[in-house]
């Protein structure tokens, strides 16, 4: 029998079933023969006018075989149809006819959502964890609260302590001139600021402080002490003190300084600043004597009086300056001690 073109349509041979041997039966239309592919196109996908067909693009289905009736129920076709859409045909997918089939996951048809992945998140797409509260803001809203209240009582004493100082440094003014005496009660003794070691005449003398006692003793006598050097002992304190105190430093130095400014040439005071000042003076001696343990048992402290022994600071070798040595003395009145400030007063 004759074949055409080598083969039978099935490509079997002998077996091939009458008029299906490539030739068309009485009858028949002429079958269509393919064309051959464009490059790029798969096998057995028709290209699209105006271009090759691409993997968007839906492919032409082609003309039935040679003696096969429409609808009909071809053993081959209903293979082809169980096993997926016909090659080329509308909204198929996948592979051309007689290319190999892909073992990967099938290809999503656009604007469909596919199938949802089973992969794990990755570490980048994980919530970092909230890192734990530290500081104050890990108190409680009760704790918050009184933290933020001790803090602005901090600043508010910051401010005031910043603004009495400056209103004592500066120059005067009229907040300083109305408000002076409390200016001076917040600053003295211990917020001092002494700018003389700055100034353009500094002080250039040493000035010793000392004071004696009248002392009536147990049997009556009255007796009369030495003079004690209440400077000296202060400078015996802070020498070798890595950690002197202000007492030792300030407190009869200050008190010196303010008996002067408050006092006449001749000792006489200035209004009630230099009684203020004779009093505090004489307090300080008081307490330093008794601490001397110069009044003696059963003793009793009647008066006491103060001096003020002034040296001058030798001159540099280099200087022609002539500095006269010699001490000057400023001794003041006996003031009268108050029962009251003796021994349990004055401790």
């Amino acid at each position: 029998m004759d074949t055409y073109g080598g083969n039978d349509a099935y490509g079997g041979g002998a077996s091939a079933p009458p008029g299906s041997d490539g030739r068309p039966a009485d009858g028949e239309a002429t079958p269509h023969v393919p064309e051959e592919p464009q490059a790029g196109v798969a096998p057995g996908a028709v290209a699209a006018p105006g271009g090759p067909a691409s993997a968007g693009t839906p492919a032409v289905p082609a003309e039935p075989a040679s003696g096969t009736a429409p609808g009909s129920s071809d053993p081959a076709s209903i293979a082809s149809a169980s096993s997926g859409p016909a090659s080329g045909a509308p909204g198929s997918s996948g592979p051309a006819s007689g290319a190999p089939r892909s073992s990967g996951p099938a290809s999503i048809a656009p604007g469909s959502s596919g199938p949802a992945s089973s992969e794990p998140a990755s570490p980048a797409d994980a919530v970092p964890p909230v890192p734990p509260r530290t500081g104050v803001a890990a108190l409680s809203p009760r704790y918050q609260v009184g933290a933020a209240l001790a803090l602005a009582v901090v600043a508010v004493a910051v401010c005031v302590h910043l603004g009495m100082v400056f209103l004592h440094v500066a120059p005067a003014n009229t907040v300083s001139r109305e408000h002076g005496t409390a200016v001076d009660e917040w600053v003295y003794p211990e917020f001092e600021q002494n700018w003389k070691l700055f100034a353009p005449n500094p002080l250039q003398q040493n000035i010793a402080v000392e004071a004696r006692a009248e002392i009536r003793t147990a049997g009556g006598e009255v007796r009369t002490t030495a003079w004690y050097g209440l400077s000296a002992q202060d400078g015996r304190d802070i020498e070798g003190n890595p950690l002197p105190s202000h007492t030792q430093q300030n407190e009869l130095r200050r008190a010196w300084d303010f008996f002067t400014a408050s006092h006449t040439a001749d000792n006489r005071p200035l209004g009630l600043r230099g009684t203020l000042a004779e009093t505090y003076l004489r307090r300080i001696g008081e307490l330093r004597l008794d601490r001397a343990g110069v009044i003696g048992d059963g003793g009793t402290l009647e008066r006491v009086q103060f001096r003020s022994r002034t040296t001058a600071v030798p001159a540099p070798r280099w200087s022609r300056e002539q500095v006269s040595l010699k001490p000057m003395f400023r001794v003041l009145p006996w003031w009268t001690v108050e029962q009251d400030d003796n021994h349990g007063g004055t401790r």
